[in-house]
């Protein structure tokens, strides 16, 4: 735990107040037949000996958190000033990269989360109720979206939404329209993106749900139907109830998870639709110019956004642990 996750941390935590160091800058008089210059180059001795001095680079506190590619709390003020409502104020924030990012990681979470739970139910209560001779199958293919790596699996799909593709080109006859994309429809791309982690997270919650179906009390079913409770009635009544805390683990499980989707805005090259925040700090880790200090920041404010999405689930599973005890 120490040396895996708390020291990281830390290090994260340490960077995103850091900045590096400006190179040290120097002018120099150049003269010729035509007169003299002033030329800026480098010092590349001061620059080196400066950085090793300091190799964490310069102390600036919260600023990266507050800059434009974070928080923005100066342009967040302004947006908040000129705007005449909550429309017009959260369609400003949008314009800001960070809160792009947020606006669809959150949206991505709570709408995935509670459906990927209630499937992942279904099903589960749908292969309980099979003849053994078919739960095998049923289990198998029930189990592959989960077998698939996330990166092919959102790979497959955006082939198949793809014009042409299967899926893709079944949208454009249904609606009469031979220039109709998915890919080109911010509304459309999300919807497709929550499709997928459906599908791909659900298998989790069947297995969960289902290895949780089979510790359920014969006696309170038996009982149930005794009292001439119908199917829906024992599935509200008793089964939901021993299945709840199988419930808020595959809730705080698959809420970490879906906080920090990546491989699905990849795989469906959705960048220009929708971004997450670990989409955010992939971007400024790449390229030739890596922006650690705006990483690791990035980093700190996510882990910071799961600690608050988690906190009502934790605050729940405390209390149920109280209560038992």
């Amino acid at each position: 735990m120490l040396l895996c996750i708390a020291l990281p941390l830390v290090s994260v935590l340490v960077q995103s107040v850091h900045t590096p160091h400006d190179a040290v800058l120097i002018e120099t008089k150049n003269c010729g037949p035509f007169g003299c210059k002033m030329a800026t180059s480098i010092d590349q001795d001061a620059t080196a000996a400066l950085r090793e001095s300091q190799p964490l680079g310069e102390f600036v506190g919260a600023d990266i958190f507050l800059d434009r590619g974070h928080l923005a709390i100066s342009e967040v003020a302004d947006t908040w000033r000129s705007s005449d409502g909550l429309g017009p104020f959260f369609a400003g924030l949008g314009n800001l990269p960070f809160y792009r990012a947020m606006g669809f990681t959150l949206t991505y979470t709570f709408v995935v989360t509670p459906l990927l739970i209630i499937l992942g139910l279904m099903i589960a209560l749908a292969v309980n109720s099979l003849h053994r001779l078919f739960k095998g199958v049923v289990i198998f293919f029930s189990l592959l979206p989960m077998i698939v790596s996330p990166l092919i699996g959102s790979l497959v799909l955006f082939w198949m939404i793809d014009s042409r593709g299967i899926l893709g080109s079944a949208l454009q006859w249904m609606a009469g329209d031979p220039d109709l994309s998915l890919k080109a429809s911010t509304g459309l791309t999300w919807v497709m993106l929550i499709v997928y982690g459906v599908w791909h997270a659900a298998p989790f919650a069947f297995v969960v749900f289902y290895a949780g179906l089979q510790t359920l009390p014969k006696d309170q079913l038996e009982s149930a139907m005794i009292d001439g409770a119908s199917r829906g009635q024992q599935v509200r009544y008793v089964v939901i109830p021993h299945l709840m805390p199988l419930v808020t683990f595959v809730a705080l499980i698959q809420l970490m998870d879906n906080f920090r989707v990546f491989e699905p805005i990849v795989g469906f090259n959705a960048e220009a639709h929708a971004t997450s925040l670990s989409w955010f700090i992939f971007n400024d880790l790449g390229g030739e110019t890596r922006l650690l200090s705006s990483a690791a920041a990035s980093s700190v404010l996510t882990i910071i956004g799961v600690a608050i999405l988690l906190s009502p689930v934790l605050v729940r599973t405390w209390r149920d642990f109280k209560g038992k005890a």
